[in-house]
């Protein structure tokens, strides 16, 4: 397919057409092809993304409190879901890249495409505004916002396990750093998770302390409910 037949696929399904056609082209330039890329739009893009989001999920879930909320719009929000929706749109056929890039794989890489994404959204409100900007969000997202989402399932596992063990009526874990290797630039770093009711005692390690805590917090979370199944 032709770099003007991609495009002209990519419109008919984003069902927008623009006024000001140098946004889009701009909007589809990464900053490995051109100076003037899509950075800025991408910031734009970004910041209307969580508001329109925002209030999608405000309307669509009154009975639901502030933290989840900001679990909920994180999840739809993140890059793994945007880049799902640059697939749906084939936007890696269309994406302008550098030729590093293109070697690269730069077209697949899932980060191009969220930013991609992004960018075509802060193209469109430069182009006609803040409803038609908010239309494309609705629709690109219908499917995701249109499918229940399990609340629990969004909590990081630090906190999954502290609501484990308060419903059970035990104290909260306690994290100790036992070690940290690697040079400062790549170090990894070893947690240890401590129930001391329930006699567990789980690592997890990661390159960061916050990222070993979580996999440690996983772990604790699979010994508890071991433990509740024999028994």
């Amino acid at each position: 397919m032709s770099k003007s037949n991609a495009i002209d696929a990519l419109l008919k399904k984003l069902e927008y057409a623009f006024n000001d056609e140098a946004l889009l082209d701009e909007a589809l330039t990464h900053r490995s092809f051109s100076s003037k890329n899509n950075e800025r739009l991408e910031f734009l893009g970004d910041g209307i993304l969580n508001f329109v989001i925002a209030d999608e999920l405000f309307k669509l879930y009154p009975d639901v409190q502030e933290g989840d909320l900001s679990r909920l719009r994180a999840n739809l929000v993140n890059k793994e879901s945007l880049a799902e929706i640059a697939v749906t749109l084939e936007l890696g056929e269309v994406i302008r890249l550098g030729s590093g890039e293109l070697k690269s794989g730069g077209f697949r890489r899932p980060s191009i495409l969220a930013d991609g994404v992004e960018s075509i959204f802060g193209a469109v409100y430069c182009d006609a505004g803040f409803e038609a900007c908010r239309a494309l969000i609705v629709r690109l997202y219908k499917d995701k916002l249109d499918s229940p989402t399990d609340l629990q399932s969004l909590k990081d596992p630090k906190t999954q396990l502290q609501e484990l063990l308060q419903s059970r009526h035990y104290s909260l874990p306690e994290y100790e750093v036992s070690k940290i290797t690697g040079k400062a630039h790549a170090q990894v770093f070893y947690v240890i998770c401590s129930i001391a009711a329930l006699q567990i005692k789980v690592t997890g390690e990661g390159r960061s302390r916050r990222k070993a805590e979580q996999l440690a917090a996983q772990s604790a979370i699979t010994q508890v409910n071991r433990l509740y199944e024999n028994n």
